[in-house]
């Protein structure tokens, strides 16, 4: 009992005590909104917060003569608050949360394509984006921002409230300070085709399907798909703009500009479908950034992200074998390479024979006859390729390119000379080589620069013997260009941007020819340097209905004391929810050509050499050009209709071609097209089908050969093209039909066909060969290997009917007598693929 009480009056005393305390230690303290007014005047500073959010909190006053930043630690580790400062003496005060994690996939706005490496940033945490676009980050505060970040995209900087996401949702970055371009027509003739607002068309190859006759993304043989683009021999070192010859067009890779086109000289594109991502195609209204191509503009781009996974392709068809990969080499940086190599050194296939074949037809390889024999006839080709990217920081971005393409041909030609077996060697060697460097800077969510510099350089040579004379002949055709171009874009809003730049161009062209026997020797090498300033406005309404790029060049030719003012038109306008016109315009100039000498020239195979302008005999050659286009675009119809004019200026008699009376005559001239290109597309189902049909009326004027206009040598007046492709599952089927009218050709005066022991031609271009006609199909099943691999088999057959069509034809007088010569088409040509993606 005793004991009891004694524990009952200690635990009371004990009791007293700590509520005495207690009492004393409330005394001291006061309302957090008293303590918060009292450091607001003190400091000069603004406590914003949540009047529920500080209600009832009572502590202790901070000690005073403490600085600003111990008093706002002091009041966090005291109370359940945190406190951020944000600027201009602003104090942030809110409840303190648990970490949460911050996740979403970030995508390009417009393709809907992942952004690899892009920066995601809050308080002392941040991480980049993987190949999928998806990224996870720890937020430490809900009153944190968040800044997302990705070069040549604009800026998020948002609290984290505004961009939680429940279940790592998408977000969309929108390009920043570029020229406001985009899709206007998506699968604008089948998938992965679009046709863009500023009057161009791309061509991208992560979503292309299918063409006919076409198992591969041949970058020149996919963009004879457009109407208008054809090839008269049906090579991709022949494609004809809108009635202009092949040396007229701008190539460029990765803003290289090419010198060369093709392997097995012309039958298919020298750049790897690999590494090439994307084409963009002008036919008119060229980007002011430009120079050179007054026919129009091809431009391949290799892919501008950066890969945080590796990624490889292998693959080989009936011509060639090749491998691709893209290696990262770390969070900032990734290179891609690209192989291809002829397929003959293992294997000779019938399609490997038929392109060799054409390319042999009517030249020094197969027209050698008795005593002269040609043996050990081979043909070699391959590529190289390499982009590599490095991001240097959120805003700095490094791009590096190389490229090189070999063409090798070689053959013994053999003979019994002064009863003596002899044998000699003849060659033809043509090569590209080509590196560019790229430096872009993002300033800030308007301003932009670009830095572009590249060296290209392309040689062609040839030994050409004849035994029976002991002479050996010499060729050399060489190229050397260098370019440095820089560029700014600055956004006003988001409705108007300004471009200005310049680039300095140096090219230099060198030419050969070395006779053993009678010894000669022509060596000519000249150089151009051109200074070119531009700028360009581009516009687009509040309700993206209309977009408008109008810009000048300004280009300075030193040599000749020469200035040529170039402005560039392109106008796109939708109304009435379906319809959309288009106007395009542009003055150009280039100061290369290629000319035809002697059409036995570097073995009859390659007979075009490059040339220089000297703005006498070889004008800089200049174009003006105008279109105007309607389209109608609703439930899967497209139909489009485009009318032109185009007028060129300072031509040459030896850049086109002529195998007629004016084969060896100099004279300068100009030609001018009118025509139309109309495209009909429809999708239906599984089945998409075009038609596309176009028609122009090509003219020479030379005034030193003739009064009045006569046909040019690429005067094809009608093509049409039909085309179908299917998709089921993973199979897809393409077939289609080339028509078009035959090339002109001059004819001999029937019943006086040879006058002084030469051919005594009729009107100029005054007949045409017969019409050409080819029907191709293709086939193309997707399947997995495992649960990384994924494999496509293909198979293509070009020429299906094997109809054999003329794509040239030439008279020569041989002992008193006219010989006709005639150069065919590939007959029927099959191909098959088999292609691994791991």
């Amino acid at each position: 009992m005793e004991v009891s009480i004694k524990k009952n009056i200690t635990f009371f005393l004990i009791l007293f005590v700590f509520s005495v305390a207690q009492s004393q230690n409330t005394e001291k303290q006061e309302p957090l909104v008293y303590i918060l007014n009292a450091i607001q005047k003190a400091y000069e500073v603004q406590f914003n917060y949540a009047e529920d959010s500080i209600e009832g909190v009572f502590l202790e006053p901070p000690a005073e003569n403490l600085k600003l930043k111990d008093i706002l630690y002091y009041l966090e580790t005291t109370t359940s608050l945190t406190f951020s400062m944000m600027g201009d003496g602003i104090i942030l005060v809110s409840p303190k949360i648990q970490k949460m994690t911050f996740c979403g996939y970030l995508k390009d706005n417009e393709t809907l394509k992942p952004l690899v490496g892009a920066t995601i940033q809050t308080g002392n945490n941040s991480t980049i984006t993987n190949e999928d676009g998806f990224f996870e980050i720890k937020i430490d505060h809900i009153s944190k921002p968040i800044t997302i970040r990705f070069l040549g995209y604009k800026t998020i900087l948002k609290q984290f409230e505004d961009l939680s996401t429940t279940n790592c949702d998408d977000i969309f970055l929108i390009p920043n300070v570029q020229l406001l371009s985009e899709i206007v027509v998506s699968n604008y003739i089948t998938n992965g085709i679009n046709k863009i607002n500023n009057g161009s068309y791309e061509i991208n190859f992560s979503r292309f399907e299918i063409l006919p006759g076409l198992i591969n993304n041949d970058v020149l043989q996919s963009v004879q798909a457009f109407p208008g683009i054809q090839s008269v021999n049906e090579t991709v070192s022949n494609i004809n703009i809108r009635g202009g010859a092949h040396d007229q067009n701008l190539i460029l890779w990765d803003g290289i500009k090419m010198y060369q086109s093709g392997h097995f000289f012309g039958l298919i594109s020298m750049y790897n479908p690999q590494i090439t991502q994307k084409v963009s195609l002008r036919k008119n209204g060229t980007d002011v950034s430009y120079s050179d191509g007054v026919s129009g503009t091809i431009s391949m781009q290799t892919n501008k992200n950066i890969n945080t996974n590796f990624k490889g392709v292998a693959e080989i068809n009936l011509t060639d074998f090749s491998g691709f990969f893209d290696v990262p080499l770390s969070d900032v940086s990734s290179v891609q390479i690209a192989a291809r190599k002829s397929i003959n050194d293992f294997l000779e296939t019938p399609t490997y024979n038929a392109f060799f074949d054409r390319i042999s037809q009517n030249t020094e390889i197969s027209s050698n006859l008795g005593s002269l024999t040609n043996t050990n006839e081979e043909f070699d080709f391959y590529d190289t390729s390499l982009r590599w990217i490095y991001k240097l920081s959120d805003k700095d971005n490094i791009q590096l390119n190389f490229i090189n393409v070999h063409n090798q041909l070689q053959f013994n030609e053999n003979a019994t000379v002064e009863g003596e077996e002899a044998s000699r060697e003849s060659r033809l060697n043509q090569n590209s080589i080509a590196g560019a460097l790229h430096y872009d800077r993002l300033w800030n969510d308007y301003f932009k620069t670009a830095l572009e510099i590249y060296e290209t350089d392309y040689k062609l040579k040839a030994i050409n013997v004849n035994l029976l004379d002991a002479q050996r002949f010499l060729q050399e055709n060489i190229v050397s260009e260098t370019s440095v171009k820089l560029k700014s874009n600055y956004k006003v809003n988001e409705l108007l941007q300004f471009l200005l730049g310049y680039q300095f161009i140096e090219t230099e062209v060198t030419n050969l020819d070395d006779v053993d026997i009678p010894r000669f020797r022509n060596l000519v090498s000249e150089v151009l340097r051109t200074h070119g300033v531009f700028s360009q406005i581009a516009y687009r309404s509040p309700d993206n209905m209309t977009n408008l790029n109008l810009g000048v060049r300004y280009n300075y030719i030193s040599k000749f004391n020469k200035s040529i003012w170039e402005p560039r038109l392109s106008f796109n306008h939708q109304f009435l929810n379906h319809f959309s016109l288009d106007i395009q315009g542009e003055f150009k100039h280039q100061n290369t050509s290629q000319v035809i000498n002697f059409q036995n020239d570097f073995l009859g195979v390659e007979k075009r050499r490059w040339q220089l302008s000297n703005n006498r005999d070889i004008p800089v050659i200049t174009s003006k050009q105008i279109s105007i286009g309607l389209n109608y675009n609703n439930i899967g119809w497209l139909f489009g209709i485009e009318g032109f004019y185009k007028m060129v200026n300072g031509i040459t008699t030896q850049s086109q071609g002529f195998q007629n009376q004016y084969e060896f005559v100099k004279s300068n001239g100009e030609y001018n097209v009118t025509g139309i290109d109309v495209l009909i597309r429809k999708h239906f189902n599984k089945f998409n089908s075009w038609l596309s049909y176009s028609y122009m009326n090509n003219r020479y004027l030379f005034k030193d050969l003739e009064d009045d206009f006569f046909p040019s040598n690429y005067n094809v007046i009608q093509t049409i093209t039909l085309g179908t492709a299917y998709k089921w599952n993973h199979l897809k089927l393409s077939a289609g039909l080339n028509w078009h009218s035959g090339k002109p050709i001059t004819l001999p005066v029937l019943g006086n066909e040879i006058v002084d022991n030469e051919v005594n031609f009729g009107s100029t271009n005054a007949s045409n060969l017969i019409d050409y006609a080819r029907l191709d199909i293709s086939a193309i099943y997707d399947f997995k290997l495992n649960k990384k691999a994924k494999a496509n088999l293909g198979i293509s057959v070009w020429n299906v009917l094997d109809k054999e069509n003329q794509i040239n034809n030439f008279y020569r007088v041989n002992n008193e007598n006219i010989i006709e010569t005639q150069q065919s088409s590939l007959g029927i040509t099959p191909n098959a693929v088999f292609r691994v993606h791991f």
